[in-house]
């Protein structure tokens, strides 16, 4: 978005630096500090998402019927999002970028403050679980998507392609170290601390977003984040940029298929742990007191598997498949792997192999996917990167969990669906998925070879 008038502050930097990254992923002088100071910064992000996600789930289930609300508020999220994601495009037609990111940041960790307040308050306690479930949903995929929506304004094309595998790495860290973390101050300092320590790690996301920009910006920044005009366009709103471009089109109904798709992956992954417990059980080869323990330790050990597989994957490998296949091929990999496991799930339901491929594909979502989603942003205009982006991220991903609900209400409650049968649907939607990648791709790559941005 901004081109600095002259030369940021990187003559400082150590030459010994970008060569110490380079068995993750190719790093030019003067480039490591910054691509650091983002790594962190993620990193930061996403373990105060998951310190919060636990009291998220803890506030919630404690509800009469809190695991009928959990299946819908999905909804309720989708619905707020809709009319917040306009709002936030407002704010990037008035704002510049630094004051932006920063500005959310700090608004998210105020509320977290007031959120502590009010759980000292036993008569609003007993009433906040819908609430912040709720706005951990609008708080996750909001903050993330701005982040990678200003990443993608700091870098040009060929910068992201490289650079963007490391800083993913800190994503896949904090979430590991986030979950880790969590666990810990729930023991020692209690669940309401969990609030504490995710306002603190925004405001030190705050003061790196500060830090880059010091690096990276001149003082002829342009006035706004989106760089609109003074008199921004009818239709200029993130919804509108998403309908008017086929490109960003594809990419939100990718972003409804693909996480459609996981949701039913993960469904019907607990469908065949929970019938294997069963099965122990009724063997006699485990006492029924102890189905909640071995449910528990079956996904203990599929997620340390995912998590150090995905770990793995962001960082010896990510950035060499982008490399070699490029983004289009590379596109390919995850969709190609889900319509596998859906065939798995349908015609060999055997839950060792069923978990070997959602860890396969779980691990490569975590790691490739995001980071070839976050690039698919770098051939777009600055407007698409923080108003579009919102879009996608938030609204259309919350949308696919609702379709996710809606099916598995349809087709198990009301129809009675096997786990074979209910599998055939994500075999479809895998296909959908499929064909939508190979289309981005292809536009995609269009707009590389005619080094062209969309909308600029």
């Amino acid at each position: 978005m901004t081109e600095p008038a002259e030369s940021p502050p990187h003559a400082s930097e150590p030459a010994w630096l970008a060569r110490a990254l380079r068995p993750i992923t190719e790093v030019h002088p003067g480039e490591a500090v910054t691509a650091l100071l983002l790594t962190a910064n993620v990193f930061f992000l996403l373990s105060a998402y998951y310190v919060l996600k636990p009291l998220r789930e803890a506030l919630i289930l404690v509800l009469a019927s809190g695991a009928e609300y959990k299946a819908w508020m999905s909804g309720a999220i989708a619905l707020l999002l809709f009319a917040l994601v306009p709002a936030y495009g407002k704010l990037v037609d008035r704002l510049p970028r630094i004051k932006l990111v920063i500005g959310v940041s700090l608004a998210f960790a105020v509320q977290l403050l007031l959120f502590y307040a009010a759980l000292a308050v036993p008569g609003l306690r007993a009433n906040l679980g819908l609430f912040f479930y709720a706005w951990v949903g609008v708080f996750n995929v909001m903050v993330v998507a701005q982040f990678w929506g200003y990443a993608n304004d700091l870098y040009d094309k060929e910068q992201g392609d490289r650079l963007f595998p490391m800083v993913a790495l800190g994503a896949s860290v904090g979430a590991a170290v986030g979950s880790k973390g969590a666990k810990l101050l729930i023991n020692g300092l209690g669940e309401s601390s969990m609030l504490l320590v995710a306002a603190g790690l925004l405001v030190v996301c705050s003061s790196l977003f500060w830090l880059v920009e010091r690096r990276e910006s001149s003082q002829a920044a342009k006035p706004t984040a989106a760089a609109v005009e003074a008199k921004p366009k009818a239709g200029s709103g993130g919804f509108g940029l998403v309908l008017s471009h086929r490109y960003l089109l594809l990419i939100a109904l990718f972003a409804i298929v693909y996480n459609w798709v996981n949701s039913n992956g993960e469904y019907l992954l607990s469908k065949l742990i929970k019938a294997d417990v069963d099965g122990l059980i009724s063997q006699g080869r485990l006492a029924a007191a102890e189905k909640g323990n071995a449910i528990g330790a079956a996904y203990a050990d599929f997620f340390f598997y995912v998590n150090i597989a995905g770990v793995v994957l962001q960082t010896f490998v990510v950035s060499r498949l982008v490399k070699w296949f490029k983004l289009p091929v590379a596109f390919l990999f995850l969709p190609a792997l889900a319509l596998a496991n859906a065939f798995v799930f349908a015609f060999v339901p055997i839950v060792a192999l069923a978990k070997a491929g959602k860890t396969a594909e779980n691990a490569t979502d975590y790691s490739l996917n995001n980071t070839l989603k976050q690039m698919l942003w770098l051939v777009t205009s600055p407007d698409m990167k923080y108003k579009a982006k919102q879009v996608v991220d938030t609204f259309c991903v919350r949308i696919g969990d609702v379709f996710h609900a809606g099916s598995v209400y349809l087709l198990v409650n009301v129809l009675s669906f096997s786990v074979t049968r209910f599998a055939w649907l994500s075999i479809v939607l895998a296909g959908v998925w499929l064909v939508l990648a190979v289309a981005i791709g292809r536009l995609y790559h269009g707009f590389e070879e005619r080094k062209e941005k969309l909308g600029a």
